[in-house]
């Protein structure tokens, strides 16, 4: 299985970017990663550079796709990103990750970075956020693109940091995968999945794919909108 991959990650309208990405590529598969911290906390941008830096040293040592081992990866990352933490700045980051292992997949998160699975084009699957307004679509209250514009948008319920108490959450679908998108809320937000697919039909690459996603997303933001990280992976 060959993978195409595309990259995205600037700081949008803000000062910082507090997000980080990371792509792995090795002979059975592909590992990628979007974390981002949360920036009301300060130093977002060290934890979640934390977060893909534990998984980059982590895969190296110990192979791939076993729950547990991804379990402790996400721990380690808390870990890491709790001795960086000061009464100043109580640091932490959501984290979303794509393993895929001789053609099986699975995501792994925690917090409202997102991952979808596509098939034929349509979305498969995808996480689901720790976050107040996800909770209120399980209650029946909204509707899940109603999560965009929710009044708690920006209040999630687990993230990495919060010594040891971040609830890891793992997705597999079940057939043919042949696209996955890996995403912080600042695209999320503004480009609807029912747009990924539609961009996804007439893309002849990964980067086709992003640069299209991207210019909806241009056409819609406000000038202070949030970072912007991306990775989309076409399956070949």
């Amino acid at each position: 299985m060959n993978y195409d991959v595309a990259c995205i990650t600037n700081k949008g309208g803000k000062a910082v970017n507090e997000d980080s990405v990371w792509v792995k590529q090795f002979p059975a598969g592909i590992a990628v990663c979007v974390a981002d911290g949360l920036g009301s906390h300060g130093g977002g941008d060290i934890a979640s550079r934390a977060v893909v830096d534990v998984l980059e040293t982590q895969m190296s040592n110990s192979g791939y796709s076993e729950d547990s081992l991804i379990e402790k990866w996400f721990h380690d990352a808390d870990n890491s990103i709790v001795s960086l933490q000061t009464p100043q700045m109580p640091m932490k980051s959501t984290g979303v990750l794509l393993v895929v292992e001789n053609a099986n997949a699975k995501f792994a998160h925690v917090g409202d970075s997102r991952g979808y699975m596509f098939s034929a084009n349509k979305v498969l699957a995808q996480t689901l956020d720790h976050s107040i307004p996800q909770m209120d679509v399980f209650r029946g209250n909204i509707t899940p693109a109603e999560i965009r514009f929710h009044d708690a948008r920006n209040q999630i319920l687990q993230a990495l940091g919060a010594g040891g108490k971040a609830e890891i959450t793992h997705l597999r679908a079940p057939g043919q995968r042949d696209a996955f998108l890996l995403c912080t809320d600042g695209f999320w937000e503004y480009v609807y999945e029912e747009e990924m697919e539609i961009d996804l039909l007439k893309s002849e690459s990964a980067a086709q794919w992003l640069s299209y996603m991207i210019s909806r997303l241009s056409s819609r933001v406000p000038d202070d909108h949030d970072n912007i990280s991306v990775i989309a992976v076409i399956c070949g």
